[in-house]
């Protein structure tokens, strides 16, 4: 399945170009034009969809795998300290671009790449709660 307005879509089919790291049927690897730290890769469902929510069970198995092997070989090549796997969904995520994609960006001590989030915590009983919800609707 292709959107005809998607970036990402533009670049697996070679209309765009890119610097590929990884390729199989199912997805492609490129470097991020942008990069949060020299290796930031993402990997882009070949196949369009949206958002982890309407990604197939299969498609969503083989994408770890193919996620540990791409930072297994970036933290191999390029000595770093750790690697954060990002993957957002919807605006209010993070998401720009609406195509199904993760990012694999390498990190050093100290670098300052990403800012984390303020930790919040539970009234009593709260996360209880909200875990039997959440159970409830699996």
């Amino acid at each position: 399945m292709n959107e005809n307005n998607c970036v990402f879509c533009k670049i697996i089919s070679g209309e765009f170009s890119s610097t590929t790291v990884y390729e199989d049927e199912n997805f492609k690897a490129i470097f991020d034009i942008s990069p949060a730290s020299k290796g930031h890769t993402l990997v882009l469902a070949k196949n369009h969809v949206e958002n982890i929510f309407e990604m197939d069970e299969v498609i969503a198995t083989n994408a770890l795998i193919v996620i540990k092997k791409i930072a297994t070989a970036i933290k191999e090549v390029l000595n770093c300290d750790g690697i954060n796997i990002v993957q957002n969904n919807g605006e209010a995520a993070g998401q720009s671009v609406n195509h199904l994609h993760f990012h694999i960006i390498p990190r050093y001590t100290d670098d300052h790449v990403m800012t984390p989030w303020k930790n919040g915590s539970y009234e009593d009983g709260e996360a209880a709660s909200l875990a039997n919800q959440i159970k409830a609707n699996l």
